[in-house]
């Protein structure tokens, strides 16, 4: 099992979340500061921003290799949608979780709160 922060449409009571069924839900919780959400439309993506104070809220999922392999598919991480890559949390969590993170350009991309919520 493998922990993993989502912050979007996965979170329980989101149009995504089918995509967790069978994982363990751990709790909620935040990025360190320096991360910010934009809007990609219907959903948000997560990105490095040094400028950012507060952090995004999410959840943290205890997820199975094979759930985690059709939530690379589902994020579009082969195509160079958002690609996975551990992202420090505050506490009660210690140590990195791996996150989704949106790989393309945010200039021009609309910010959003530090709480996505469908």
């Amino acid at each position: 099992m493998q922990r993993l922060f989502v912050y979007g449409t996965l979170k329980r009571g989101c149009k995504n979340h089918r995509h967790l069924a069978g994982q363990r839900y751990v709790g909620e919780a935040r990025t360190a500061p320096g991360f910010r959400l934009y809007s990609l439309g219907d959903y948000p993506g997560m990105a490095a921003d040094v400028l950012d104070h507060e952090g995004v809220a999410g959840e943290v999922w205890e997820v199975s290799a094979d759930a985690l392999a059709r939530l690379d598919d589902f994020e579009g991480v082969d195509q160079g949608l958002y690609r996975r890559a551990p992202v420090p949390l505050l506490a009660p969590f210690s140590g990195p979780v791996d996150a989704y993170l949106y790989a393309g350009a945010v200039t021009g991309l609309a910010p959003l709160s530090s709480n996505w919520q469908e």
